[in-house]
């Protein structure tokens, strides 16, 4: 399914001139930041195939992103580190990027759209679209931004924290990704509040005891 401008004309017909998209990624990772962006598209813009970026394949993100940077009228992007996901949690972490990309996008914005969740207390309307990256243009282009981006940051991040294999799952809880963590533990990129990570590589009791000796039933482990 590709994104349209529907939306977008509905606005600018009505009144609203600048209409932003926002769009995180990285919500579902297990390690590596939240990344944000908004996007403000032209109204004649010529850029075809924006979709979800999960969608897509990272050549044809990367060449889009590539369009969009030089279409686009305006491009805000930010991310929020693993150790702020911990603390603040991932909702409201999730929900104040989002305000913070809009809040200084170049130019500011007369409406925004943004995929699943509305912004409350911004200096114009944020409406919540859900599957917004998948039907409105401006937010699969901000998808697209902050998929890229992330991917760039978790690519990069491969070399300080290496045997994870961030440069290939980005982050996410990929069964190789599992494995690693249960063989080196959680580093300090990954987001130790996320279930299963902080104690993943703490070997259980029957691993380092008898079977006769722990009430360990076969079958458990994955419970």
């Amino acid at each position: 399914m590709l994104a349209t401008a529907v939306f977008e004309d509905r606005l600018r017909d009505a009144g609203f001139g600048r209409v932003a998209g926002a769009d995180e990624a990285g919500r579902g990772a297990l390690a590596g930041p939240l990344v944000a962006a908004a996007v403000v598209l032209p109204a004649d813009h010529t850029i075809h195939g924006l979709a979800d970026s999960k969608l897509l394949t990272p050549t044809r993100r990367t060449q889009l992103a590539a369009q969009i940077e030089q279409a686009a009228l305006a491009i805000s992007v930010a991310r929020v580190s693993p150790e702020r996901i911990d603390a603040q949690g991932l909702h409201r972490t999730n929900l104040a990027l989002l305000a913070r990309v809009l809040r200084t996008l170049p130019g500011g914005y007369d409406y925004a759209l943004a995929d699943g969740f509305p912004t409350p207390r911004m200096p114009a309307p944020v409406l919540g679209i859900r599957k917004g990256d998948q039907v409105v243009a401006c937010v699969a282009a901000a998808s697209i931004i902050a998929k890229v981006t992330r991917d760039r940051i978790m690519t990069r991040a491969a070399r300080r924290y290496p045997g994870y294999g961030f440069e290939r799952h980005k982050g996410y809880g990929t069964d190789e990704h599992w494995a690693a963590l249960r063989a080196l533990g959680p580093s300090a990129y990954h987001r130790h509040s996320f279930a299963g990570v902080a104690t993943a590589g703490i070997a259980p009791p029957w691993a380092t005891q008898p079977p006769e000796a722990t009430n360990h039933q076969p079958g458990q482990e994955g419970r």
